[in-house]
C-alpha cells in the first residue's frame, strides 16, 4: 500500500466522520454525563486531527517531510479516541492504559509538522 495524499485525505474525511458520529452520540445516545464528557473529548481530538490530517496531505507537495505526520494523528485517532470511545461505552477502566499512547502519537505527529514546516518557502536547488 502506497500512502498517497489521496489515501491520507480518505482516511482524513472517515476520521471526520467517525468524530461527527461519536460527538452526535455523546449527545444524544447517552445518559451518563461522564461518559457523554469522556466520548465527546474523544470525539473533539479525532477531530482535530482528522483536520491536521488533511492539512498535511495539502501540504506534502511543498513540504514532502509532511507525509510522515497523518500515520502519528491517525494512530493518535486509534488509540486515544477509541479507548475514550471504549471507556465510554463500558469497557473496563484498564482499557485507558492505552489513551497516553494515542496522546504521545498525536505529540509525535505535531513534532514532524514543526520539522517539515522547515522545508516550506525554502528555495530548492
Amino acid at each position: 500500500m502506497r500512502w498517497t495524499r489521496r489515501l491520507w485525505t480518505m482516511l482524513a474525511g472517515v476520521n471526520g466522520l467517525v468524530a461527527v458520529a461519536a460527538g452526535a452520540f455523546s449527545a444524544h445516545g447517552l445518559s451518563d454525563p461522564r461518559a457523554a464528557e469522556v466520548m465527546r473529548t474523544g470525539a473533539t481530538y479525532e477531530m482535530t486531527h482528522a483536520l491536521a490530517t488533511l492539512a498535511c496531505a495539502a501540504l506534502v507537495g511543498a513540504a514532502p517531510r509532511m507525509r510522515v505526520a497523518p500515520a502519528f494523528f491517525l494512530a493518535g485517532a486509534v488509540l486515544f479516541s477509541g479507548s475514550l470511545y471504549a471507556l465510554a461505552l463500558g469497557a473496563p477502566r484498564w482499557v485507558g492504559v492505552v489513551t497516553p499512547f494515542g496522546g504521545l502519537s498525536f505529540l509525535a505527529g505535531w513534532v514532524v509538522v514543526a520539522w517539515a514546516a522547515m522545508e516550506l518557502d525554502r528555495p530548492r536547488a
